[in-house]
């Protein structure tokens, strides 16, 4: 018997954050010293009170089906947080749960997305976006950010790429991987573009809402633009600022009638996500911040440690993150360089794999992310780990010869 791939996935490629971080997982089985900056996996444990409630979850019996869109502690929960966080009046029928923010991107493309229809990107972007519009027929237009912006988009550049086809434009702020925010000012602009635009919906991904710096906040485009409710999905999820990736829970705030869609996706997928999980998410959303607060501070440290580190590296160029906990350097100087290995780096994918494979750092090109030459960095790691890596990313760079 031969075996066929689906059209949908045979031009699919992996995504080169799980790429990277399994060929850096390959070189440590084999005794190798690796340094990997490229996940974004917060190096926090979950909170006590999130472990806690699901284990008396599970001593309870709570180990049932769930409800396909939450359990209802849950759901009350996020409609507190939207509240709380973003001054966002929810009602269950505008929240569902997911296996992660990821699944939300997949159940809201599913569906809505037919083929042929058009998905506005700002890049750089999260990799899964345009690659899980693919699979539904759709077509990714990325409009590029500029370092020199602090990668905030334009609203004209916006403008100009809705068009008929337009179903959806994506805004991940705080970004990954640039670690951007968007101000006031810069959500009215865009509300302003979308009015125009009435058949064009938002996918506002604020996963990384509470990793903020200097003093800033997150605004979400909800908050700023009411009027526009009934077009805006929000997607959140506790991975990020609570420390909880392998719980896998991931949850949005969108118009009813797309919620209602979303969950006969599910329902058909993986139906209700895991009742241990949910009863945990609970506790840590309503677990208070200052737990949070420690981790932003943390990170904002790592962050000035990280920018430091690279402005004193010839050839390279930094913006510095608002948020998230990614650096995004720039390395057009050091295109066309050679490595004492032979290797030519006329591209950041050929850069990253030099990198990985002479000075055993781990990072993820920026092509991957769609704005290139640039890597991304994470800093969701050690302080002792993070100064090793940028020392020998700062070695690797002396080395490098002219081709």
């Amino acid at each position: 018997m031969s075996f066929r791939v689906a059209s949908r996935l045979a031009t699919l490629p992996p995504p080169a954050t799980i790429a990277m971080a399994a060929r850096a997982r390959e070189l440590r089985s084999t005794g190798v010293d690796v340094i990997s900056l490229a996940l974004g996996q917060p190096d926090f444990s979950s909170p006590q009170e999130a472990v806690e409630a699901a284990y008396q979850a599970g001593l309870e019996g709570n180990t049932g089906y769930p409800p396909i869109a939450g359990q209802k502690p849950l759901i009350d929960a996020i409609i507190r947080k939207f509240k709380r966080d973003n001054n966002i009046d929810a009602t269950p029928e505008r929240i569902m749960v997911a296996n992660g923010g990821k699944q939300v991107i997949f159940n809201a493309f599913m569906a809505t997305l037919d083929p042929e229809d058009e998905v506005i990107v700002p890049a750089p972007y999260w990799v899964s976006y345009p690659l899980i519009a693919q699979m539904f027929g759709a077509k990714a237009i990325e409009v590029p950010t500029r370092e020199e912006d602090g990668f905030r988009p334009d609203p004209d550049a916006f403008r100009a790429a809705i068009t008929p086809k337009t179903r959806w434009l994506v805004l991940n702020f705080p970004n990954n991987p640039t670690g951007a925010i968007l101000e006031r000012r810069d959500l009215e602009a865009i509300a302003d573009v979308l009015r125009a635009a009435p058949h064009v919906m938002v996918m506002s991904d604020e996963i990384y809402e509470h990793l903020t710096f200097d003093g800033k906040k997150h605004l979400s485009l909800l908050e700023v633009a009411p009027d526009l409710a009934d077009r805006i999905l929000i997607i959140n999820g506790m991975a990020k600022a609570y420390a909880m990736t392998g719980w896998r829970v991931g949850f949005a705030c969108g118009p009813a009638p797309l919620i209602k869609a979303m969950i006969s996706v599910q329902g058909n997928a993986t139906s209700g996500i895991c009742t241990l999980a949910q009863a945990g998410s609970v506790a840590a959303l309503d677990g208070g911040m200052e737990r949070i607060q420690m981790m932003r501070e943390t990170y904002q440290k790592r962050r000035d440690k990280m920018i430091e580190f690279l402005k004193d590296i010839p050839g390279v160029t930094c913006a510095t993150p608002e948020g998230a906990f990614y650096v995004y350097p720039g390395i057009a100087a050091l295109m066309g360089k050679k490595t004492p290995q032979g290797r030519v780096l006329d591209t950041d994918i050929a850069f990253a794999e030099a990198l990985l494979e002479e000075a055993h750092v781990a990072t993820v090109p920026g092509s991957a992310f769609g704005l290139s030459p640039y890597l991304r960095l994470s800093c969701a790691a050690s302080d002792e780990q993070l100064e090793e890596a940028s020392r020998r990313l700062a070695h690797f760079v002396k080395e490098l010869r002219s081709a």
